[in-house]
C-alpha cells in the first residue's frame, strides 16, 4: 500500500489504525459529523453549499472520463445508459442523482443511515430510481462489481486512504473505471482549504478537514497502481471567485480528480 505521511499516521489514535488494520477503515468521528447535518445535505445555501458549486465540474470530469473510456457517445443525453456506477460514501446523493439522469443505474453507499435516508427520501421525490444501502465499501467489494466506481471528497477521511482505495478497486469490474477526488496536501490547500474555506470564509464547519489527511496526487497514484489500476489520468478543479465558479484545469494544488482504468474485460 502507499505509504502516506508520518504526521498522519502519529496524529491518528491507536483505534483508528487498528480498526483499519482489521477492515474496518472508518473513522466513526467523521461518520457521526456528517450524519448530523444529514438533513442539510439538499440546501444549496447550507453546510454543503460547496459541494453543490463545485458539483457541475465533478460531473463534467466524470462524464467525460466515462465517455472516453467506454467510447460513448457525449451528445446523448441518456449518455450513460446500461452503465452500473457504485458511488462510495455518497452522503446525501448529489452525484448519484445527476448520475442517474443521464441514464447510469446508480447504487450509492454510506456508513451513515441519516445520509442514506436523506439520500433515498431526495431521490423518491424526484423520481429517481437510486439503490441506495447503509454500507462501507467493504460490505460490498468482492460481491459484486461495476462498470464505475465513484469516490468524491471521501480519501481524505479514512485512517488508511490506501486501504479504501484498493476496497474501491476491488468493486471495479475488469475493463471498468475508478474515479476518484481529493484534496492535495500542500501549503495552498491549507490556505484555501482550511484557512479561507473554513475560518474566514466559513463555506464549511470548522473543522471539516484535516490537513494532515490530505493527499498528495504522488501518493494517490501509488495507491491506484498499488490497487493494480492503470492509465490514470488527473485534473485539477480550481475556483473562480470572480464568477464564483468551479471548473477543471491543470492545477491539481488543491481539489483534484482521477480517473484510472481496471485491465482486463472485452
Amino acid at each position: 500500500m502507499a505509504e502516506f505521511p508520518a504526521s498522519t499516521a502519529a496524529s491518528a489514535p491507536d483505534d483508528m489504525t487498528n480498526q483499519a488494520a482489521a477492515g474496518n477503515n472508518v473513522d466513526p468521528r467523521e461518520v457521526e459529523r456528517f450524519a448530523k447535518i444529514a438533513e442539510t445535505w439538499w440546501d444549496p445555501n447550507g453546510g454543503f453549499r460547496p459541494l453543490h458549486k463545485i458539483g457541475p465540474a465533478r460531473l463534467s470530469f466524470i462524464r467525460n472520463a466515462l465517455c472516453r473510456h467506454y467510447g460513448l457517445d457525449s451528445g446523448t443525453v441518456r449518455v450513460l445508459e446500461g452503465l452500473r456506477i457504485l458511488d462510495v460514501g455518497c452522503g446525501g446523493g448529489l452525484i448519484c442523482e445527476p448520475l442517474a439522469r443521464l441514464g447510469a443505474k446508480v447504487t450509492g453507499i454510506d456508513p451513515a443511515e441519516e445520509n442514506v435516508n436523506a439520500a433515498r427520501l431526495h431521490a423518491e421525490t424526484s423520481g429517481l430510481d437510486i439503490d441506495y444501502r447503509a454500507l462501507r465499501i467493504e460490505d460490498i467489494a468482492g460481491r459484486e462489481r461495476f462498470d464505475a466506481v465513484t469516490c468524491l471528497e471521501v480519501i481524505e477521511h479514512v485512517p488508511d486512504p490506501a486501504a479504501f482505495i484498493a476496497q474501491c478497486a476491488a468493486a471495479v469490474k475488469p475493463g471498468g473505471l475508478l474515479i476518484a477526488s481529493t484534496l492535495n496536501r500542500t501549503l495552498k490547500s491549507f490556505a484555501l482549504a482550511i484557512v479561507a474555506a473554513e475560518y474566514v470564509l466559513g463555506w464549511v464547519e470548522r473543522g471539516t478537514h484535516r490537513w494532515d489527511r490530505f493527499v498528495t496526487v504522488e501518493e494517490l497514484d501509488q495507491a491506484l497502481k498499488r490497487a493494480g489500476l492503470v492509465d490514470i489520468r488527473y485534473e485539477g478543479v480550481v475556483y473562480n471567485p470572480f464568477e464564483d465558479r468551479w471548473s477543471t484545469g491543470p492545477d491539481t494544488d488543491v481539489n483534484y480528480m482521477a480517473a484510472a482504468s481496471k485491465p482486463g474485460g472485452n
